[in-house]
């Protein structure tokens, strides 16, 4: 517990943290601050290019082999069974409609790449290696949990939306396809191309984290002003119980496949976190009498601030308590 503790608090005071901090403090107190979205849109791209190629060249390194492959079928498995526990857990919790339950349970089952980015700078800061496929998986995470919430909704009787302008919007969403293109364009240059870009890749990348991070905290906090009557005690508490629930699914997965010390904790991390950007958008597409101010507080207002502040800092310890 202590070492739990202490960690949290290390990484309460890094600036990517305190940066959010900032930045929700300043949303609640109804300040001016904010962030253009294009150059809020600009930092994403900048993220996303990042580690998807830093990734790549971690397997360009490490070398295509059965244990990537295994750890993208984990992560996979994880994505589309995580909704059926989330979903089970809301209609404990909450009175909301399958759709709703669904539309929410769908978040908790993909990822969010922020979390994963954060977590990333966390274990670099504290010395703990982690495999660089990860990365890999964080992509192959994105879509199981929107197919599993379509199934929920069918099950219920409710109608939803699976036609081609969903499996578009689910294969070719923005992130994705940058994520997964930049892992390709890493794997394929390797150290050689890393050594070209090195200045643009690695340099920059803590600080620009640290603006997005101000950003996100104003969006969060937008989200928690603008969610009064919509977040019961029930909802509140599904937002921190989940992703404990999703970390300890991670941390069995993780041991499972073999993972380093870090790749436990980064498997935890992707479970635990919950998406705030591929998934609303295909929700709009399959399920769109779902309500958006739920879905989006509750995985941007509740979960997220949750993984950045304590949840990252307990999955790290604990993966260190199980892994030695």
């Amino acid at each position: 517990m202590d070492g739990i503790l202490s960690l949290a608090a290390a990484n309460l005071l890094t600036p990517m943290i305190l940066c959010f901090a900032l930045g929700l403090a300043a949303s609640l107190a109804r300040s001016e601050l904010s962030i253009p979205e294009a150059a809020a849109k600009t930092m994403s791209i900048y993220l996303l290019f990042a580690i998807g190629f830093k990734g790549g060249v971690a397997v360009n390194d490490h070398g295509l082999d059965a244990s990537l492959g295994l750890a993208i079928l984990g992560g996979v498995m994880l994505s589309f069974g995580l909704p059926f526990v989330a979903f089970a857990l809301l209609k404990l919790l909450t009175k909301l409609s399958p759709i709703d339950a669904a539309a929410v349970a769908a978040h908790y089952g993909s990822i969010s790449i922020v979390t994963f980015v954060t977590a990333t700078s966390v274990l670099q800061s504290s010395g703990i290696a982690s495999e660089g496929y990860m990365v890999a998986v964080a992509a192959a995470m994105e879509a199981p949990a929107i197919v599993s919430a379509l199934w929920l909704v069918a099950r219920s009787g409710q109608a939803a939306k699976m036609d081609a302008d969903l499996w578009r919007e689910i294969l070719l969403n923005g992130s994705i396809v940058l994520l997964v293109g930049s892992f390709i364009i890493g794997l394929i240059t390797g150290a050689k191309g890393m050594e070209r870009i090195d200045a643009f890749i690695v340099a920059p990348f803590q600080g620009i984290l640290c603006l997005f991070l101000l950003d996100m905290g104003l969006v969060a906090g937008r989200g928690l002003k603008g969610a009064k009557g919509v977040l019961t005690a029930g909802a509140l508490a599904f937002g921190i119980l989940m992703p404990m629930i999703g970390a300890a699914a991670g941390l069995i997965v993780g041991l499972g496949l073999g993972l380093s010390t870090g790749g436990v904790a980064m498997m935890m991390v992707l479970a635990a976190s919950a998406s705030y950007i591929a998934v609303p958008a295909a929700m709009r597409v399959a399920l769109p009498e779902a309500n958006p101010a739920l879905y989006l507080t509750l995985s941007l207002g509740v979960t997220f601030p949750f993984n950045l502040t304590l949840g990252i800092p307990t999955y790290v310890a604990v993966a260190q308590a199980f892994g030695g």
